[in-house]
């Protein structure tokens, strides 16, 4: 690299040692050049974060909701940090009287809400690991992950009460006691208690402690916080542990990136809760506006209605996925697309969208990368450096970040253009997978976290993200493929929504599963005189040549080679999803199970050219 502006070399390179590919130097943010940044004094604890807050500043907007007036939405009604630590220490003393003490296990199952943040905030009171339950995935899973965390008590929105009980008897072999976060229906409870479950609704439960008086107990820093499971493409979930010193060490790293770049947060700024709470991004952000006494309101989760949202609650940071950015971009809401404020600050891992909502939001949109295993912030771009579009930005100024060779496929981090895994060092990291010392090991090499990912450092020190290490596999000529890399390129044809490339070592060359996208398709269906609704348009060999077309200019265009370029294609009218389980709740590609659900028609374009 020729600048490095926005980091420093903190490591020197490791050569090719045995058994071991070269790691390029060790790098951290320009903004760490001192040292990491420390947390406030006295805040070791995700509980101090809270605590700290409603001594600092008790009468400050903590949770909003938006009030339902004659079936329709209003205003944001809040609760004061002091409103929320008063019913925070009723629901601890509730839990404690159920018999669950430090150390013990409580699922949160459901939407994000008030509740769900005041059962987080009476576990990290009473030292209780908090065990998110994906709201996305079936009964399968949440079996699996109540028995696998040994989950004894669990906080459950109203609707899905009945998901949880599905689970039922496997999972009352440790599940004792299930919390709804508003009423439960006479037969739940009859159902409920044919299994020996106590089944309580939220102000039941309040009460339920309220003449028992329980000591807060010492909680270290480098005790569990909570147990997030991710969903991963493969297998069972695996449940990260994720200490109370992770998230306080990322709180104290994003205050100071927000300070150094003249963007600090204070108590007047406000959260949109949209993203899961059950994925970590969210979690922490939260934590990070509690830390400073701000609000957050949360949206009535509905997709449809977030514009809404964000027009009534006037948010000053938001936060999402590339798929609702895209769906903005894409002119969905972009009439009604409102400047909020002059300072809203948006995040995502999104680039295409990036220049569009940053005019029509009056906002900076940055974009960012990190995992569970990282505690969510590993890199972000900064505001107003336009040369970071496209990339994830520098590193965050806590951690330390270095590449690795990856040889069989091609990159080489001690080349001129550094090219390799991304490797993670620092206090954020996670401590270890649930129950999975051998996962655990795999990925854990001297310190240094493996995310599989591989980046491109680029001049001024931020990394674009160009590939997925271990989606490669090689073709019956020797030659490897990196699918993810071309994935990427193939989807930057105009006229597919998302596309699934598959090869083998038993065939030369590669097809593909490819959503087009509807409006192109009939706007080249009107132009050649073809006709039909988009699901025959779907099936007709001319419109599959059209798109086939499409992906071999860009494979021209980007320069591929001959065995990158696909050679026959299917056309899905109906989009990947988590219906049919060939996407995860954070839309990755689940390649088995795309493999699975497609397989005829797989082994159908093989038969075909050669």
């Amino acid at each position: 690299m020729a600048t490095k502006r926005f980091i420093v070399e903190v490591e020197k390179a490791e050569p090719e040692r045995e058994g071991k590919p070269s790691a390029g130097p060790a790098y951290r943010s320009l903004f760490a050049k001192d040292g990491f940044p420390q947390p406030v004094e006295g805040m070791e604890t995700c509980w101090d974060v809270f605590r700290m807050s409603v001594e600092r500043c008790p009468e400050n907007r903590m949770l909003g909701r938006r009030e339902v007036v004659n079936g329709k939405p209003g205003d944001y009604i809040w609760m004061t940090y002091k409103q929320v630590y008063d019913v925070v220490m009723s629901v601890g003393n509730s839990i404690r009287s159920c018999g669950v003490s430090q150390g013990g296990r409580c699922g949160i199952y459901g939407a994000n809400c008030t509740e769900w943040i005041m059962s987080m905030e009476a576990c990290n009171a009473h030292g209780i690991y908090c065990v998110p339950l994906y709201d996305t995935l079936g009964a399968g899973a949440v079996e699996f992950i109540i028995c696998h965390a040994e989950v004894s008590i669990a906080f459950v929105e109203e609707k899905k009460i009945a998901e949880v009980l599905k689970t039922c008897p496997k999972s009352t072999e440790f599940l004792k006691t299930l919390v709804s976060f508003g009423k439960v229906a006479p037969e739940q409870k009859e159902e409920a208690e044919k299994f020996g479950l106590a089944i309580y609704s939220w102000d039941e439960f309040l009460t339920l402690g309220d003449n028992q008086q329980f000591d807060l107990p010492v909680t270290k820093k480098d005790g569990i916080s909570t147990i997030m499971y991710t969903s991963g493409t493969t297998g069972d979930p695996k449940g990260v542990l994720i200490s109370h010193e992770s998230i306080i060490t990322l709180i104290a790293g994003v205050k100071q990136l927000l300070s150094s770049v003249n963007e600090q947060l204070d108590f007047k700024d406000v959260y949109l809760s949209y993203l899961p709470l059950a994925h970590i991004f969210d979690r922490v952000i939260e934590e990070l506006f509690i830390s400073i006494g701000a609000s957050i309101g949360f949206w009535r989760g509905d997709v449809k209605l977030l514009v809404e949202d964000i027009g009534v609650l006037k948010p000053t940071m938001f936060c999402a996925v590339p798929r609702v950015l895209d769906r903005i971009y894409a002119g969905e809401a972009r009439t009604r697309w409102q400047c909020t404020t002059n300072s809203i600050r948006s995040c995502s891992p999104c680039h295409p969208c990036r220049s569009f909502l940053t005019v029509v939001a009056c906002c900076h949109v940055v974009q960012g990368y990190g995992l569970t295993e990282t505690c969510a912030g590993t890199f972000v771009s900064l505001p107003n450096e336009p040369s970071m579009l496209g990339t994830v930005g520098p590193p965050v100024p806590n951690v330390d970040v270095r590449l690795e060779s990856v040889p069989e496929m091609g990159y080489d981090a001690l080349s001129n253009v550094p090219r390799g895994e991304i490797c993670v060092k620092g206090n954020t990291l996670f401590s270890g997978y649930y129950k999975r010392e051998d996962l655990t090991k795999e990925v854990m090499d001297d310190g240094w976290f493996h995310t599989g990912d591989i980046g491109e450092w680029q001049p001024n020190g931020s990394l674009k993200i160009i590939d997925r290490k271990k989606n490669i596999f090689k073709l019956s000529q020797g030659e490897y493929v990196a699918v993810e890399n071309l994935e990427n390129i193939y989807g930057l044809v105009s006229a597919i929504d998302s596309i699934w490339i598959y090869g083998n070592s038993f065939e030369s060359f590669l097809v593909a599963i490819v959503n087009p996208n509807q409006a192109a398709l009939q706007r080249w269906a009107e132009e050649n005189g073809e006709s039909g609704d988009f699901t025959s348009m779907c099936e007709n060999p001319k419109a599959k040549a059209y798109i086939l077309g499409e992906l071999t200019k860009i494979a021209k265009e980007k320069k591929l080679k001959g065995f990158e370029v696909i050679k026959a294609v299917h056309l899905d009218p109906l989009p990947f999803d988590m219906e049919r389980d060939l996407l995860t709740p954070t839309y990755k590609k689940k390649r088995p199970q795309l493999l699975k659900y497609y397989q005829s028609i797989i082994d159908g374009l093989y038969k075909g050219p050669k």
